[in-house]
């Protein structure tokens, strides 16, 4: 028996990755899936890399995969979004060497702009669909992903949840399999997806998914838990471990490949129970297919929410109307999300709000601006919208009211799928200004390099990329470069781009707060104070209009934390008393 560990479902993806002789791993980190390449880059037989974004990652690697390496790459669910046109593709080519793309997908958006299902991706795309229900599958499983990948020639579509992917359970470890490269050979007809080819390539499409649905009923992945027979459950999952909790005497079916779905697997589980309950998280993906083969008495969204996170909780209360004795809950003080002390983002933000500028925003911490005290940002869509939102509101409203129109987007963004908006602005004569908010890092998903910090995943020096060289490139004249914790410079800048004619640039240059170089340089500056004699208190409230979480009220006065304080001197800029020093 092999040293067991207590893994996370993103921890156990990149040790099955490494056992799986994994030669190449890409992905753009985003919370659920970012912890799957931080662990892989640890393992120094596997490349790894932070690509610029997903349709860059998924491409490298089935790149490497096509040249004969077991390759992989993983993104959020959004991110297969981005990543959607070289995803179909790919099932027409197939592959050489095994491909896994995962998913992480985020029921409840925990941390996500929508609540999309990605196991629609497999069945849209014709691809085999795994989901493990803990982290020893989430190894095992993926191990296995690439022997499929392997045996129908097919990329593999992984599908992770948040729940699944952070929480821990016992992981028993084996050995790495070397697998050698695959020989390369060239095929025209086979990767060349010119039209005549894919004509030709969708029929094999059609054939493998044929062969992949008698697997799903032979393969171990998918297996009957014989128990009640007057009760049968079909789930995958981390489902399958909420409904096991609430419904243990039951009779399952348990997918760990739920796509194609295993006809011949479930016509037997049928006939071994009386009833029928698909219990899922978001979409009713399992029931649809079920009553496709003609079940109609089969339920599942009759007593399942299509909202939300499941737990054993609300499968309990869906299908059984009752809930278990617990405790009240402990009453928290409320608190609304700001930004960190010393944040670059809030000298921004604090001069558009003065300036009552109508901002598009974009994907980071910055969205927090949208938020009180500032409110600044109308629009949040998606990674790149910042700045062509904030075009579409010129060419909807007009050169005038886009003179105090501002698109904000973060450095890594910008690289993400900024710049293809920018130059959009450029070569259609649009006057925008757009605010880079350059933090020198990934600091949403948790301080992430990215090609403009000079190091790769694995924290080798490498060449940065120079923003502000990009932007000129993209035909931008004006770029300006500001330090957001000088206020009045930064403000200045503002008005002076907002009389322009033509479209500007504002890069917005200092570093996370968070960053451990930064941390060290706030150890070393004093904690700033507020003179109770000279504060108008109540009367004035002008720190607290700056939205820092150390500054509160106390006796009708300001206060600020010395706990939470970090020197940055911003609210000495905004006191127009001098209250504080």
């Amino acid at each position: 028996m092999g040293k067991k560990e207590l893994l996370s479902g993103n921890e156990a993806i990149a040790r099955g990755a490494w056992e799986a002789g994994v030669r190449v791993a890409t992905a753009y980190p985003g919370t659920p899936s970012t912890e799957i390449l931080e662990n892989v880059a640890k393992y120094k037989e596997i490349y790894a890399e932070w690509s610029t974004n997903e349709k860059v990652a998924f491409e490298v690697a089935l790149g490497a995969a096509i040249a004969g390496a077991r390759s992989m790459t993983s993104m959020k669910h959004v991110g297969l979004n981005v990543a959607a046109d070289p995803l179909f593709t790919s099932s027409y080519t197939g592959i050489n060497a095994g491909f896994v793309i995962v998913t992480c997908d985020d029921p409840g958006m925990h941390s996500s702009q929508n609540e999309q299902d990605n196991r629609r991706y497999a069945k849209f795309a014709k691809l085999p669909l795994i989901e493990p229900s803990d982290s020893h599958e989430a190894k095992d499983f993926f191990k296995e992903a690439f022997k499929i990948s392997e045996m129908f020639d097919t990329p593999v579509l992984f599908r992770m949840t948040t729940r699944l992917s952070h929480s821990k359970t016992v992981v028993e470890l084996g050995e790495r399999e070397e697998v050698p490269l695959k020989n390369y050979v060239k095929d025209f007809r086979k990767y060349v997806i010119l039209p005549s080819n894919a004509r030709v390539r969708h029929y094999v499409v059609e054939e493998r998914l044929k062969k992949l649905q008698e697997f799903a009923s032979q393969t171990n992945l998918n297996r009957i838990e014989e128990g009640d027979p007057s009760l049968g459950i079909v789930t995958s999952g981390i489902s399958y471990q909420y409904a096991k909790e609430v419904f243990p005497e039951a009779t399952f079916l348990k997918l760990g490949m739920s796509y194609p779905f295993p006809v011949d697997l479930f016509k037997k589980f049928a006939n071994m129970v009386k009833r029928i309950i698909v219990i899922e998280e978001n979409e009713p993906f399992l029931e649809e297919e079920i009553k496709i083969l003609g079940y109609t008495g089969v339920e599942g969204k009759k007593y399942i929410p299509l909202c939300d996170e499941l737990s054993p909780e609300v499968v309990r209360k869906g299908v059984l109307g009752a809930e278990l004795p617990h405790p009240e809950p402990l009453k928290s003080v409320a608190r609304p999300p700001v930004f960190c002390a010393g944040c670059p983002h809030t000298g921004i933000f604090y001069n558009l709000w003065r300036l009552k500028a109508t901002v598009t925003g974009d994907i980071g911490c910055y969205t927090l601006g949208a938020l009180p005290p500032y409110e600044s940002i109308d629009t949040t869509i998606c990674m790149g919208a910042g700045i062509t939102n904030a075009f579409g509101f010129e060419l909807a409203r007009g050169k005038d009211f886009s003179k105090k129109l501002f698109g904000v987007i973060g450095d890594s963004t910008f690289l993400h799928t900024g710049i293809p908006g920018l130059i959009d602005i450029v070569y259609n004569k649009g006057i925008t200004k757009i605010i880079i908010l350059d933090n020198r890092i990934t600091a949403m998903t948790g301080h992430q390099d990215h090609p403009g910090t000079g190091k790769t995943a694995k924290g080798e020096p490498t060449k940065a990329v120079d923003i502000k060289e990009i932007v000129k490139a993209c035909g931008i004249d004006k770029v300006y470069e500001v330090d957001p914790h000088n206020l009045r410079g930064t403000r200045d800048v503002l008005k002076e781009v907002m009389e322009l004619d033509e479209p500007a640039v504002i890069i917005s240059k200092r570093p996370c707060a968070l960053l451990p170089e930064e941390r060290k340089k706030q150890a070393a500056r004093p904690k700033r104070k507020v003179n109770p004699d000279v504060c108008r208190g109540e009367k004035c409230m002008g720190c607290i209009k700056l939205g820092c979480p150390a500054i509160s009220m106390k006796d009708g006065k300001a206060y600020i934390s010395e706990l939470l304080c970090v020197g940055c001197d911003l609210c000495i800029q905004v006191c127009p008393f001098g209250a504080i020093s």
